[in-house]
């Protein structure tokens, strides 16, 4: 349940829960959804249920068998704060993080809602960083859900990028990744709207981490974003 990524701004992943729904539109195209199914057509045993939300007991404590630290990707393959996922589990996954102290660790949500209900009976260790993704200006109101947890490092995926965000708040937020949308039926990303964010990052002294262009062939169209590449990221918790 964990493995090495092909994934740019991290190193490993690690999926304790997989399967999840589509809430918004930047789920439409769900990677994770095509390939929950190939792996169940694999014979993958955590992924006989396909995409439907299946806890994994077993995988909870593999970090702390990982010597060498990395930055790991917390549940690349669903989402730790869906509503069908027990408070308890996600205390469980929450206490292995906070033992795994030589590892940091991604947490991606578009479940805003609950991450910020949670948060207060969380107990937020430095390593773990809490994201929350961004698809358009419209769904802004996640990164103000994040703002109110006790996340050290707090940062937007703004993942795929579906239209421009000319004014985002950067107040407390500690790093910022964009990507275009890949794979079938991926739908386009204009530059400016990359490099307005980019712009905004940079006045704001926000690192910021440019993942790809994507499309259909996300080999062909690259990272470059005016001649090279961002691969900034947060070096330690703030404070």
């Amino acid at each position: 349940m964990g493995q090495n990524t092909g994934i740019e701004w991290t190193e490993a992943t690690w999926n304790p829960l997989t399967g999840c729904d589509k809430i918004s539109p930047g789920c439409a195209n769900c990677y994770a959804e095509r390939m929950s199914l190939r792996l169940r057509l694999m014979g993958q045993k955590n992924y006989r249920n396909g995409f439907d939300l299946t806890l994994h007991p077993h995988a909870i404590a593999l970090p702390l068998t990982w010597k060498k630290p990395q930055r790991i990707f917390v549940n690349s393959m669903s989402d730790l704060f869906h509503k069908d996922v027990p408070i308890a589990f996600i205390q469980q996954i929450f206490s292995t993080m906070r033992q795994a102290s030589w590892h940091r660790f991604q947490i991606l949500t578009k479940r805003s809602d609950r991450l910020a209900e949670l948060s207060p009976s969380i107990d937020w260790p430095n390593n773990v960083w809490m994201g929350v993704s961004v698809e358009s200006a419209e769904y802004m109101f996640r990164a103000e859900h994040l703002r109110t947890t006790g996340a050290k490092v707090r940062f937007l995926s703004v993942e795929p990028l579906l239209g421009p965000i000319p004014q985002l708040t950067l107040q407390d937020l500690h790093w910022v990744i964009v990507g275009g949308e890949s794979g079938p039926g991926a739908r386009p990303m204009r530059e400016e709207w990359v490099l307005e964010i980019r712009d905004q990052c940079v006045a704001a002294g926000v690192p910021f981490f440019f993942k790809q262009w994507g499309g259909v062939n996300k080999k062909k169209t690259g990272r470059a974003l005016q001649g090279r590449t961002w691969d900034e990221i947060p070096v330690e918790a703030p404070g």
